[in-house]
């Protein structure tokens, strides 16, 4: 009696397919929402795991920026100059990203999503060895933060480029009011059903928010629990899960790149 045929090189094809998908310049709505929770799940853990190595959340400026308004009507300029130093390396992230993106875009790269995503992998990467050798030096300590923000603008403005500002993925305040915007429109009566201007909730919507959320969440965590027993190298699983997302599609414009330098 003849065996079936093995599946397990087309599942193993279609799983590398997936992965190459989730950070290429092609987009789907499965991808988007793959690479969401991905990096939502990394940004909490990073969040709330920087917080117990370092001392301060690190993803979203809210709170730093009223810090600093008030720290300058009490007149505490020293206090203001560290806000300065968590909100400016946020904000230069967030450009570093734009530009690499538009760069790629000009280059017609299919790595144009994935290039900030391997800069952030290697900034984790940096952040956890280093925490791990120099670890409580007072020099590490006031280069973190800076660091760690500077990570969180890159990845926020990655997603945001990726998704057309549909997703954030480092604070949850706008994911929080969206999910509400929603739930209102979900259970609102509406006393005419044929009526063309009804109030509809976006259920795709909703789904997608409530998955960023508890993405954040579970990725909070797990990031604080392993920050506090493990220390700073848990940051070096995360930094290869970027590695993962970005590699595919670098690694398939650096093949083109070869081949079209061969042909020359």
């Amino acid at each position: 009696m003849m065996s079936a045929p093995s599946t397990k090189p087309e599942s193993r094809d279609f799983t590398i397919r997936a992965v190459k998908a989730i950070a290429a310049s092609e987009r789907t709505g499965t991808a988007d929402t793959l690479l969401g929770m991905a990096l939502t799940f990394v940004a909490g853990a990073i969040n709330a795991g920087g917080f117990l190595a370092v001392g301060q959340y690190t993803s979203h400026m809210s709170g730093i920026l009223s810090a600093m308004a008030d720290n300058t009507a009490l007149g505490s300029l020293e206090l203001v100059g560290l806000g300065l130093a968590a909100f400016l390396p946020f904000v230069a992230g967030a450009a570093c990203s734009a530009m690499l993106i538009n760069w790629g875009r000009r280059h017609h790269l299919g790595s144009r999503y994935a290039m900030p995503l391997m800069v952030e992998a290697f900034l984790l990467l940096g952040f956890g060895l280093l925490g791990w050798l120099a670890y409580p030096s007072p020099g590490f300590v006031a280069a973190a933060v800076p660091l760690l923000c500077f990570i969180m603008g890159l990845q926020n403005a990655t997603v945001t480029k990726i998704s057309g500002a549909r997703m954030r993925t480092t604070h949850v305040t706008g994911i929080v009011t969206d999910i509400g915007i929603e739930l209102g429109k979900l259970i609102y009566w509406n006393r005419n059903p044929d009526n063309p201007e009804r109030v509809l909730a976006d259920r795709g919507k909703l789904r997608l928010l409530s998955l960023l959320l508890a993405s954040f969440f579970i990725g909070g965590v797990t990031g604080a629990i392993g920050f506090s027993q493990i220390g700073f190298l848990f940051s070096l699983p995360f930094a290869l899960l970027l590695l993962l997302l970005a590699g595919p599609p670098l690694a398939e414009d650096a093949a083109t790149l070869t081949r079209q330098m061969g042909q020359r």
